[in-house]
């Protein structure tokens, strides 16, 4: 099961985990692109808000129906603002908090029976929880972001010592400057120049598909192999905080 299915890397995971033969269900909150990615893969949807504890009892009780759940990808999230601590909005923290940590503390709670059932069968179940750099690396005007995924890499760190012994892998996968199509664009409330900016004069950054790709390794790995964490970057990003902006370039003498 993938979340954020509906765009960018959940979407992008959804269709290469297909390609690679696996049964997916997508979940977001965008029925009519949940269609579409079900017309194009093959995938199942569900249809759910998961800062709603009702939609989240609804789909555990849908996937319950079905085979048990091999793995869960924990990829709805986001960020809301770039403003300094002394003048951000408290909503726009409040939001990303429920999304990035209180609804993966749900998703993998309702799932985790269902993910114990599959490793009884397969040897192995697994959990990626989709965090970024920001929860490593702070950055003026990220401070809500910054602690909200750095709260989900805690509760990934704490999660792993609580599901010890068993054959439940989790893993955390924190990427870089990822372009896609909706990020940036939401952050800043629908400011397409604003959006562009982030990503102007960069020489390829990272796509949905390359942090799809990582995401499917880390889950086609041996049983045995958890890849506790994994920075995901650009090579115009050597840090969160130093972008290079124009050609990349050898340098000599």
């Amino acid at each position: 099961m993938v979340t954020g299915a509906s765009s960018g890397i959940g979407r992008a995971t959804v269709a290469l985990l297909r390609r690679n033969g696996w049964d997916v269900t997508g979940v977001a909150r965008r029925e009519d692109r949940l269609k579409e990615l079900a017309e194009e893969t093959g995938a199942a949807y569900f249809v759910a808000d998961l800062t709603s504890e009702a939609d989240v009892a609804a789909l555990a009780a849908h996937l319950a129906d079905g085979p048990a759940v091999d793995a869960l990808v924990n990829n709805a999230g986001g960020a809301r603002g770039l403003d300094p601590v002394e003048s951000t909005s408290v909503d726009d923290w409040r939001w990303m908090f429920e999304v990035n940590v209180i609804a993966v503390q749900r998703v993998t709670a309702a799932l985790l029976p269902s993910l114990r059932e599959a490793a009884e069968v397969s040897g192995v179940a697994s959990i990626v929880n989709i965090t970024s750099i920001a929860a490593h690396e702070v950055y003026e005007g990220g401070a809500g972001y910054n602690a909200a995924k750095a709260a989900l890499l805690s509760v990934n760190e704490v999660l792993r010592l609580e599901l010890a012994g068993e054959p439940l892998r989790v893993i955390e996968i924190a990427p870089g400057m990822v372009k896609t199509e909706e990020f940036a664009l939401a952050r800043f409330g629908g400011d397409q120049e604003r959006a562009d900016k982030v990503y102007a004069g960069v020489v390829d950054p990272l796509t949905a598909d390359d942090i799809a790709d990582v995401i499917v390794y880390s889950l086609q790995a041996p049983a045995h192999v958890n890849l506790d964490h994994i920075t995901v970057r650009p090579v115009a990003q050597p840090a969160q905080f130093k972008v290079i902006r124009g050609p990349l370039e050898v340098k000599r003498g």
